[in-house]
């Protein structure tokens, strides 16, 4: 078909989508001249437009410039970037961390280096796009298991190894899963790998900022830091920023530094946006920090309660009933964009709801009013 043939063929699916440009961010926006209550970012803490990031990053800027003019390898390794992996692998609590453009360019960077031919790798069927087209790139033989479900995992486990007792094996989950908002059950995929001899990367991009002590993610709150060989993160979410991250063992770190493609080949990002990101990190790990998580999931409670996340959807179902309710929404002053697929899976289109500390709790009240 022609670009014009498939673009009719998504607009009659309902799938067509357009780029909604916003005059700024928050949790107030205007849309097509129209103020509406934002719930659709991933800006959970409201560090997007926090006075002391800001500062940060235009001091940053003052310091070293807007950009890093070339690659990490090559003259774009700057003293914040190296500054911003030791606090993170220090957070984390591994030998070494290393940061990257994206979250996606993280994971295209890291997973092709960390399992390869002849290797298997694991994936929860609901794991985000950048992992799925990673662990497509690796050239290991890929299988999927059903959400969550660690009995089919330790199953597949443990036919695999029966099998190939020395391959390299490698699972892949997140803490908090994009579009459902729920948590994986991360001990116990812990503890199967640990049994079966598999290595397990954990997605923290939407944990970073909003759970454990410190907001370092479920391995934090669970205790488990220590124990997961890859911790994968986003500077792009609740730290307010935009980048990805990678924490692991020394070893690890410098063999992908070696080795990950569209890290060696991508410029580096500028180092006042590592320069920011520090100042990002201290507050989401002070007590401010604290306090801005314990404003979150009181907002949290007002739509679900003992939700374990900022992240809540309401499924209907079919494409167009998810697209009308957003367009009511609209009229009724919230920002609610209709999730549909491949996004999410056919037959499950949805609201995907994202709460904020920064939101009043009378708005969070007026948008539950109209969704329940």
């Amino acid at each position: 078909m022609t670009p014009r043939q498939q673009l009719e063929d998504l607009a009659e699916r309902k799938l067509l989508r357009s780029l909604t440009t916003l005059p700024a961010t928050g949790t107030r926006v205007t849309v097509d001249g129209r103020e509406l209550w934002n719930f659709a970012s991933n800006d959970y803490l409201g560090l997007a437009h926090h006075p002391a990031i800001t500062a940060a990053f235009i001091d940053g800027i003052g310091k070293y410039g807007t950009g890093a003019t070339a690659s990490r390898l090559v003259t774009g390794s700057a003293a914040p970037h190296l500054l911003l992996e030791e606090t993170i692998a220090t957070a984390k609590r591994t030998e070494a961390a290393l940061t990257f453009t994206s979250g996606y360019n993280t994971a295209l960077s890291a997973i092709p280096v960390i399992i390869g031919k002849g290797d298997f790798i694991l994936l929860d069927r609901l794991a985000h796009a950048c992992l799925i087209d990673a662990a497509r790139m690796s050239g290991a033989t890929l299988r999927v298991f059903p959400h969550n479900d660690t009995t089919k995992l330790g199953d597949i486990l443990s036919k695999l190894r029966a099998k190939n007792p020395t391959a390299r094996i490698l699972v892949v989950t997140e803490s908090v899963f994009s579009m459902d908002g729920d948590l994986c059950p991360l001990a116990e995929i812990l503890n199967i790998c640990e049994t079966h001899g598999a290595l397990l990367l954990l997605d923290e991009a939407h944990a970073t900022g909003i759970l454990g002590p410190h907001g370092m993610g479920l391995a934090e709150q669970l205790g488990l830091q220590g124990k997961i060989h890859f911790q994968m993160g986003t500077l792009s979410k609740a730290v307010g920023l935009s980048g990805g991250y990678l924490a692991a063992s020394r070893d690890w770190i410098d063999l992908i530094t070696n080795r990950a493609r569209p890290f060696i080949y991508t410029t580096a990002p500028p180092p006042a946006l590592a320069h920011a990101a520090l100042a990002a990190l201290a507050i989401i790990r002070s007590d401010e920090g604290k306090l801005l998580r314990e404003m979150l999931f009181q907002n949290i409670a007002i739509l679900r309660k003992n939700h374990p996340s900022a992240i809540i959807p309401y499924i209907l179902g079919d494409n167009e009933t998810t697209l009308a309710a957003s367009a009511a929404l609209r009229e009724k002053g919230f920002l609610a964009p209709a999730i549909r697929f491949p996004t999410v899976p056919q037959g499950t289109a949805r609201l995907r709801i994202t709460v904020s500390s920064g939101h009043p709790a009378e708005a969070v009240e007026a948008l539950a009013r109209e969704l329940f």
